[in-house]
């Protein structure tokens, strides 16, 4: 897939698995046609871990990040940051975690500046940021605040089999139950259509809605948020014209031929959208955050501290999302073109 410029890639924890994930696409390049792309990393730490594991991957600083464009066929391209004490795999250190921070930052500075097309974040450790005094609730929301969006940005898990849209995310199920709302489920339903649209070339999306309790509620035996809450919510999405179904009852939304009715799902909290995601392909999930003013893909998975520096991670996902990041960039160049406008809400 042709793109003019190369993808950035942050380093994430340093300890887990991004590099190696990194290292093994792009032995896998030329094979898989992959996108160029670029670490905002420390280039010592990659070719320890290439040395290490016996892998023949040269490492190459670069100045620019349209360097990596030229640099990318014979050797891995790095925009060096440094670690200030070396990387142990599968031991976090607190020390380090300002330089995974300045990962992200810079390679989101380098996409808004328009030097490179897209950032894929690798899995970060949550804790040893906030051990350093990291106060966000995790990448989307230290997204945002870099970008200085006006609306919450919306996690989107999508695999070639599935799309969904969790309407609460990282709380507890019962902090999730209590803050469900009307407005939350209209403003992640509106996101999902914007981005159906602009970034996987849908021309007239349709969503399906989950409901929250068993059976959807069975008419309010089982809870009263179908009634209440979500109901009303695709009610008025209907009347602005939006294409939407539900709510309709979990367990029956999820297998081949229900998902052939809709083209994403929008699902009341985190399990009940990742859990048919990661069952139906566990190994090349994508995390893809909907409603920034850049393209922002991740692998679907954590740092695997257990199996760091062992060579034994499975690099799918993180491929998986270099190919969606360069998907979604070429169907927002061409929605773009077309003369349609990124906003959040866009006329049915």
């Amino acid at each position: 897939m042709n793109i003019s410029l190369p993808i950035a890639i942050t380093m994430g924890e340093p300890s887990g698995i991004g590099g190696e994930i990194a290292l093994k696409a792009w032995l896998r390049r030329e094979e898989l046609r992959l996108t160029p792309f670029f670490l905002v990393d420390d280039p010592n730490r990659l070719s320890s871990i290439s040395s290490r594991l016996d892998w023949n991957v040269p490492v190459e600083i670069i100045d620019t990040a349209r360097d990596a464009l030229e640099v990318f066929p014979s050797a891995l391209p790095v925009l060096p940051t440094n670690l200030s004490v070396p990387a142990i795999p599968g031991q976090p250190r607190s020390e380090n975690a300002n330089t995974v921070v300045e990962s992200i930052r810079r390679a989101v500075g380098l996409v808004l500046s328009d030097e490179a097309a897209a950032v894929v974040t690798n899995p970060i450790q949550k804790k040893t940021l906030y051990d350093a005094g990291f106060d966000h609730p995790g990448h989307t929301e230290f997204l945002a605040e870099l970008a200085r969006t006006t609306t919450p940005p919306i996690m989107m898990l999508a695999c070639d089999a599935l799309r969904v849209v969790p309407v609460t995310v990282h709380q507890s199920l019962a902090d999730a139950i209590r803050s469900l709302s009307k407005e939350k489920i209209i403003a992640a339903s509106e996101q999902t259509i914007v981005s159906l649209r602009q970034d996987f070339g849908i021309d007239r999306p349709h969503l399906m809605v989950a409901g929250l309790n068993p059976h959807a509620g069975e008419d309010g035996s089982m809870g009263r948020e179908e009634i209440d809450i979500i109901q009303p919510a695709i009610t008025h999405l209907k009347r602005l014209g939006y294409s939407i179904t539900g709510p309709a009852p979990a367990d029956t939304l999820f297998h081949d031929r229900a998902r052939e009715s809709y083209d994403a799902a929008i699902c009341m909290y985190h399990d009940q959208a990742l859990i048919p995601l990661k069952t139906i392909d566990f190994r090349s999930g994508v995390n893809i955050t909907l409603g920034l003013p850049f393209v922002r893909t991740s692998p679907d998975h954590g740092t695997a501290l257990e199996i760091a520096g062992t060579g034994a991670a499975d690099e799918s996902s993180f491929v998986a999302a270099l190919r969606a990041a360069a998907s979604i960039v070429v169907n927002r160049n061409a929605s773009q073109q077309a003369g349609h406008e990124r906003i959040f809400r866009l006329a049915p």
